[in-house]
Order: C-alpha cells, then structure tokens, then sequence
C-alpha cells in the first residue's frame, strides 16, 4: 500500500502546478513551487524571493507535507488509513492548520462521524468568497481519497 505522503504528493502536486519564481495565488498570497508561502529556511515568500530549482520545489513540498502530517497528528483522534491521511494533509497544505483546527470536518471525524466529515470537503471551494472551479476538482478528489474511492 502506498503510503499517506506520496498520496499526498501526487494529490497536491496535480491541483498546484509548479512554478519556480514567486507568483501570487488566487487569495493573493506570494507563493513559489508548488504552492509553499514559506521556503525551506522559515523566510515567508514575498516578490523578492529568487528562483529556485525543480529540486528545490521538490523538497520544499516534502518538507512542508510532513510538517502539516506532523501538525494533523496532533489535532486528530482516530486512526487513519494512509489515504485518509493523505486526503486531509491535501487539504490542510491547502486551507492552513487553523482552518483545518477549527473545522466542522475535524469535529465531525473526531467524533467518529467518517461519512460526515468527508462531506465537509466540498465547503472548502472558494478563495476570497468565491468559488474556483479547480477547488471544487481538488475538494472532490480529496474527499473521493478519503472515502477510498480513487
């Protein structure tokens, strides 16, 4: 079975795109590689931050998914198959720990209410109060791995 992380990458990797100079994201945020607001080094990304390398967009993405893996660990309670894992590591890159903390979908899976929280995925579509049309792919496909339907 593949593991939660390499989920995780594939899943992120598709929705992102990769780009290696800073860019701003559609909630208006400086971002480089694979969607990371902050290098490797702790620097938040700004339109000062030179280039990287694939390489470095590679392992910065790795570095950052463990770190929201590690950060999940912390907040949820029940055991995870590595596809539920990955789903919401997807999804907390995405929305940030604090959104993800303070989530229906966390208490819902604490709780034990699998099936309902996986429904909380869809919410999770829009960027400044609108809805993007490639949040609501990724949220489906999030919550298509969660369920363990893809």
């Amino acid at each position: 079975m593949t593991d939660a992380i390499t989920l995780a990458t594939k899943l992120v990797k598709e929705f992102e795109g990769c780009s290696l100079t800073p860019y701003t994201c559609p909630a208006g945020f400086w971002t480089i590689g694979y969607g990371n607001t902050v290098l490797s080094n702790g620097h938040p990304v700004t339109d000062l931050t030179k280039p990287i390398t694939q390489d470095e967009a590679d392992t910065l993405l790795l570095q950052t998914l463990r770190n929201v893996q590690k950060q999940l660990s912390n907040v949820v309670k029940p055991a995870l198959t590595p596809p539920q894992d990955a789903a919401l590591i997807s999804l907390t890159y995405n929305i940030g720990i604090g959104n993800f903390e303070r989530s229906t979908l966390l208490k819902l899976l604490n709780a034990g209410k699998i099936n309902q929280a996986a429904e909380q995925f869809s919410l999770w579509n829009k960027s400044q109060g609108q809805v993007l049309s490639g949040l609501t792919r990724r949220r489906h496909a999030e919550r298509a791995l969660f369920l363990g339907m893809s």
